[in-house]
């Protein structure tokens, strides 16, 4: 798998890499207005790719950057295919690290509550678990049959 690479500037496919990497995994993003969403924050927001060894798009991490000290993970979104091969790894890794060189304090990301059933999103959790971060608050947020669970991790050792 190639390094996480960082898009400064707009890379004009990468709203059809979202579409493309969502479509591979239903059970996580199986909403389509949701979906759509993604795909248009991808038009706006920063974003980290993993591409593989034929330069295809595996894996996008979108992030947000609120305050000087926050930054929060929007998406990330992993093709099926390659699951469990370190590329949601190396998108959080990369961007904990340049996190950390920009002085940013906390990471953010919110990601679907353990009071609801959905078996990924406890997968999805503890992904975040193991990297550190910690469940902050369970919202109603993104409406009562979706929890938001807030979860955070502080970059402790930051300037």
């Amino acid at each position: 798998m190639s390094r996480p690479s960082w898009s400064s500037v707009r890379e004009p496919q990468v709203p059809e890499d979202v579409a493309r990497l969502l479509g591979t995994v239903p059970e996580w993003f199986g909403q389509p207005e949701s979906n759509a969403e993604y795909v248009e924050a991808a038009r706006s927001k920063k974003t980290w790719t993993v591409r593989d060894a034929a330069g295809r798009v595996v894996g996008v991490t979108l992030v947000d950057r609120h305050f000087p000290h926050v930054v929060e993970i929007h998406l990330i979104v992993v093709d099926r295919a390659v699951h469990g091969s370190g590329v949601g790894s190396a998108m959080l890794g990369a961007i904990e690290a340049d996190a950390r060189r920009r002085g940013v304090k906390l990471l953010e990301v919110k990601t679907l509550g353990p009071s609801h059933p959905a078996v990924g999103h406890a997968r999805t959790r503890h992904f975040y678990e193991k990297w550190g971060f910690l469940p902050l608050e369970e919202t109603d947020l993104w409406g009562e049959a979706n929890p938001c669970l807030i979860m955070m991790k502080p970059l402790v050792g930051s300037t």
